[in-house]
């Protein structure tokens, strides 16, 4: 079989990459694209066999659900009407960033994204190449960690995992040492359940709890 087509950004330029991996999204494929966290698998929102292939590729637990990435704070409200309003100062001062929200999902969410549960993760990557492809995709797309479930995530393409790539369309490789490069941070994101009363940090990453708190004061970890 032969393996993912590799679509380096430092040779073809952010915006060929992006469009050849929306290309590929468009079609049903898996694409594994950096992020300010790891590098991600995604698959496009409006091909559900592709969500079901990631869960496939990874050997993710069916009931796991899957987050979904958004090119900006409007994209998120778009899939959530009304859930991200009183929240609006958290997102302006966390995103782009490594913040996970969950809230209540919608009709606009696939069920498959979601596992069946009411609720999705959303974030908006501080990376200009995972800005680029979710625009060049439409604003949004599923994307979880690049790896197989329950082992250490990807930061550089050489991390990425035969096994996984078996799966994979096209790999969009951001290159390394860059201002906001492809995978900088190198951890997961922090994971902050909104659909709670209080609010609860579910996985603290780069955005510490401490930080949380001088907006969302009754915050449980």
């Amino acid at each position: 079989m032969n393996g993912p087509r590799v679509v380096s950004v430092s040779q073809s330029g952010i915006d060929a990459a992006a469009s050849e991996a929306a290309e590929a999204l468009a079609a049903g494929g898996l694409v594994v694209m950096p992020t300010d966290t790891v590098y991600g698998l995604a698959a496009s929102l409006q091909r559900p066999e592709a969500i079901r292939a990631i869960f496939d590729a990874k050997h993710r637990p069916a009931e796991m659900a899957l987050p979904v990435l958004v090119a900006s704070a409007e994209d998120a409200e778009r899939l959530v009407p009304g859930e991200l309003e009183a929240h609006e100062e958290l997102l302006r001062r966390w995103w782009p960033g490594a913040l996970t929200v969950i809230v209540a999902t919608s009709t606009r969410i696939p069920r498959e994204v979601t596992a069946g549960g009411a609720t999705v993760g959303l974030r908006q990557p501080d990376s200009a190449v995972a800005e680029a492809i979710l625009r060049a995709a439409g604003g949004a797309l599923a994307v979880t960690s690049a790896n197989i479930s329950g082992d250490p995530p990807a930061c550089e393409v050489a991390d990425l995992p035969d096994e996984l790539l078996r799966h994979v369309a096209v790999v969009i490789d951001g290159g390394r040492g860059h201002r906001r490069g492809p995978c900088p941070g190198g951890a997961a994101s922090t994971v902050l359940d909104l659909s709670s009363d209080p609010p609860r940090v579910l996985r603290e990453g780069p955005v510490a709890a401490a930080q949380l708190r001088t907006l969302l004061p009754g915050l449980v970890v």
